[in-house]
Order: structure tokens, then sequence, then C-alpha cells
């Protein structure tokens, strides 16, 4: 990421705030992941970028194949833009939604529909037949895993041996209009969990890491006995894993075809505090310096932009440029104006920026219609965001 300085130029004349994408950092995140992947096919997640443009970018890359979508209508929505090898990665139970995926899928795009229930299948096989099409399905495996009680995950699929993915497999093969294309194994735990999160407290974050050693051999047994088991009865195109957090754990599976990666391309906050990698930050946004109410105090216009999850310190967003710049504890960021301590060697006059950071990646692209593309200290173009284009999905 660019130095205070650069930033401020850039920024000069631009209404603030504004979002931005720091093109040099996201090129050596893109870099990193596919020395982090090596072989291994990367499927980018849509959810965590959230703007055409960089998705376009990202699947330039050698190896970078496929997108994991996060709702039926953007998978339309982007199969109608051009792009293909489109898996949508949470179930879709409503028949509009089904129905403009089933459409798309009988116009030749390649979108698969997640499910992990017999009544996902029957849904999506009711519209699938109304419309004509053959939908391709993916089952979806649960890889959260208990130890001494402790349950280590996130609560989606209810599907955790062969024999529940074989019966889910039974019911795609007897329903008309869908078809068993692949399966994933997503292990959140070890994707999402950050090694030292500042909301927890050390011996909360010591308990993480060696539950993530626990948790590795089972995943890795779970998955392969599930893959094991679908291949042999029905054949597999695709087996999908992993996250940002995971790469590496991932990649050493033989069972798993391809891996997931999406929040490692802006490198929010989140991705500080991993202890495998050192992603370069290459998004945030700008706010201005407004009015100043006390010496050491820079009250800026906007700010509030928290990221989803359990509320805590991690999901606030935090001032990162210049050095030194902090929230107030007892206001945080807030909804029309965000009061920054600041007390170092600059002088920040109304008008000056304030670089933020987000706690999460694609989700501050919900709150702008454009990302600033950022060169040195130019502003060389804009990318409209998915808000920018209209769209909220979710």
């Amino acid at each position: 990421m660019n130095d205070y300085g650069a930033y401020r130029r850039a920024f000069e004349g631009r209404e603030l705030p504004l979002a931005f994408l720091d093109r040099p950092a996201l090129e050596r995140n893109v870099e990193l992941t596919a020395t982090r992947a090596g072989s291994l096919q990367v499927r980018v997640a849509s959810k965590s970028v959230r703007c055409r443009a960089v998705l376009e970018r990202l699947l330039e890359e050698p190896g970078f194949e496929g997108l994991l979508c996060y709702t039926g209508h953007e998978a339309a929505d982007l199969a109608a833009a051009g792009f293909d090898d489109l898996l949508v990665a949470y179930p879709v139970v409503g028949r509009e939604e089904l129905r403009r995926v089933a459409q798309a899928v009988d116009e030749g795009s390649e979108i698969a529909l997640m499910v992990d229930d017999a009544e996902h299948v029957e849904r999506a096989g009711e519209v699938a037949s109304e419309v004509g099409a053959d939908v391709p399905l993916c089952v979806d495996l649960d890889c959260s895993t208990e130890h001494l009680s402790v349950y280590f995950g996130v609560q989606r699929s209810p599907l955790r041996t062969p024999d529940d993915v074989l019966a889910v497999a039974e019911s795609i093969a007897e329903t008309p209009g869908v078809h068993l294309s692949g399966l994933m194994g997503y292990e959140a735990q070890l994707a999402g969990l950050p090694d030292r999160n500042p909301a927890n407290s050390g011996v909360e974050n010591a308990v993480i890491r060696r539950l993530k050693e626990r948790s590795k051999p089972r995943v890795r047994e779970r998955r392969t006995a599930a893959v094991e088991a679908l291949a042999a009865e029905y054949g597999l195109e695709f087996v999908n894993g992993g996250g940002t957090g995971s790469v590496e754990f991932t990649r050493s599976d033989p069972s798993v075809t391809e891996v997931t990666v999406g929040s490692a391309f802006y490198a929010p906050r989140q991705f500080d505090w991993y202890d495998a990698f050192e992603y370069e930050p290459a998004a945030g946004y700008a706010i201005e310096v407004a009015r100043k109410p006390a010496d050491g105090v820079h009250t800026c216009r906007g700010g509030g932009y928290v990221a989803s999850g359990p509320v805590g310190e991690d999901k606030a967003p935090k001032p990162h440029l210049p050095e030194g710049a902090t929230l107030r504890d007892d206001e945080g960021a807030g909804e029309v104006q965000t009061p920054i301590l600041y007390d170092g060697s600059r002088d920040l006059a109304v008008g000056d920026p304030v670089v933020i950071r987000h706690g999460k990646a694609g989700e501050l692209c919900r709150f702008f219609e454009e990302l600033a593309v950022v060169d040195g200290d130019e502003v060389v173009e804009t990318h409209p965001t998915y808000r920018g284009e209209g769209r909220c999905y979710i």
C-alpha cells in the first residue's frame, strides 16, 4: 500500500468519502495467491470482490478459473455479462431465482447450484424441468469438527458422512432436470479464523490455533471419504475446498481439484492476523477532515462501515494512514461523521483524507458505487462496484 502522501495527492480534488483499490498491491496479492495455490486451480469468491472489472482481471491470471458466486441472481447476471464456470455457494430455494439460473443454463451458461438436502434437489429439479434445462448440482459437505464437545466450524450443511452425501446424490439421480456435478467441502474453521485475532484473548487464540491443527486430519479424512463414495458411485467433475486462510492445507489434499480464494486480493484487516502468510492491504476508503472540535481531534465525514459477523473490535474499520491516527473508543466510526485522534508530524487540514481499512473484504463495495484505482500517486481509472451497477444481491 502507498504512503500517506501518495494517497493524499491521488485523492486531491476528488469527492470523499471514496473507496479505492491499490493496483500494485492487488497485483502482488494475485502473485502470492498463485504461488500459494501451486498447480491447483483457483476459483475466485465473488462475494469478496463485488466488482466485475476486478473479477475480469483476476480471471486473466493463469490457473484462475471460475467464480464462486453468492446468489443465483448474481450468477445469472455474471453469465449474461460473459462469465462462465459459475458455482453458487449457497442453496437457492426461491422459484424466480431458480428460474433465472435454469434459463441461463438452458441458454448455454455454466452455472451449478449448491444442495445439501433432498428438498433443495426437488425445488431445483421442478423449476429446471419446467424450463427444459439440465442444471448441474454440487453437494455441500460439512467440514466442521467437534473436539471435547466444542463445535469448531460454521452451521451450514448437515451432510457429514459418505452415507449422507450418497443419499443426496441418489435424490439427484432420481430427479429430472438436474444432475450431480461436484462436491464442495469448505473448511471454514481453517480458512476464516485468524490465528491472532485482536478481539480474542491470548488464551482464546491459543485454543483456536490448537483446534485448527486438530481439525485438519479430520477434515481431510471426511472429505476424502465423501469424494471416494461419490466418485465411485456417480462420478464427480470437480471437488472444491478451501479459502484464503487455508490454501496450503487445501492444496495438500489430493481429493480436491480446486481451491476458492477471495479475500486475499483486497487483504482487509482480518488477514493481518494469520501466521502463515502476509498479504498487502490493497483496498480501503478515504474520508475527509471536515472540522476540528479540539486539539488533536479531526472529525471526518462518514466512516462507519462495519463488517459482518460477531460484533467486536475485529469487525470495526480502522484508520490506516497517516500513521498514528486512531478512533475514539467511546465513538468509533460513525454514521455520518467520525472523530479521528491524531497528533503526528503531519498537519491535517480541513479537506485532507484519512485512509481507513475495512474489517472484511467485499463488503466494502456494498457502501460505494465505484472503486478508484490508484497507481502511485494517481487515480488511473475507476471501476463500478456491484452497487454502482445497480446490483444488491444480499
